[in-house]
């Protein structure tokens, strides 16, 4: 596998860089642990004041949450050229927003998923963890060994 440090196109973003990539995205992937397998779904979210939040209805996702475990959010993108990509990882706690106060006072409000069903449970992942990477696209020469023609 190989390190961080022997890449110097490679760069481990600060909390901050991690937010501001957070908000660039709408997309990103979320991991549990469902029978002793990991799964992971595509999800659309939102940041909401130093958390996350993301919309889900009854299965794999609302289990995990109603059962305490924690949860991995992975979003990742380019840069306009194509040039850049970044990956931010968010591991924490999740819970199932409840108080019609607090729901009418987030963002997450106007959240609506991108797949079919009813989605009736919003969820905020609180960070315990928070990282990523920002680094240059290698060519394809660099990584791709060329056919024999």
């Amino acid at each position: 596998m190989e390190n961080l440090e022997s890449r110097p196109d490679t760069e481990v973003l600060s909390v901050h860089d991690c937010w501001k990539y957070l908000r660039s995205s709408s997309v990103a992937r979320v991991a549990v642990v469902s029978s002793g397998d990991p799964e992971i779904f595509p999800i659309n979210y939102i940041p909401d004041e130093g958390t996350v939040i993301f919309r889900t209805g009854p299965g794999t996702k609302l289990n995990a949450v109603l059962a305490g475990q924690r949860i991995v959010l992975e979003a990742d993108g380019l840069n306009t050229y194509g040039t850049i990509a970044w990956s931010v990882i968010v591991k924490g706690h999740a819970e199932i927003v409840t108080e019609d106060e607090e729901l009418q006072e987030t963002p997450a409000m106007e959240l609506s998923p991108w797949a079919p069903g009813t989605k009736e449970h919003l969820v905020r992942i609180t960070p315990a963890e928070l990282s990523g990477r920002r680094f240059v696209i290698s060519a394809p020469s660099q990584w791709w060994f060329p056919r024999d023609a």
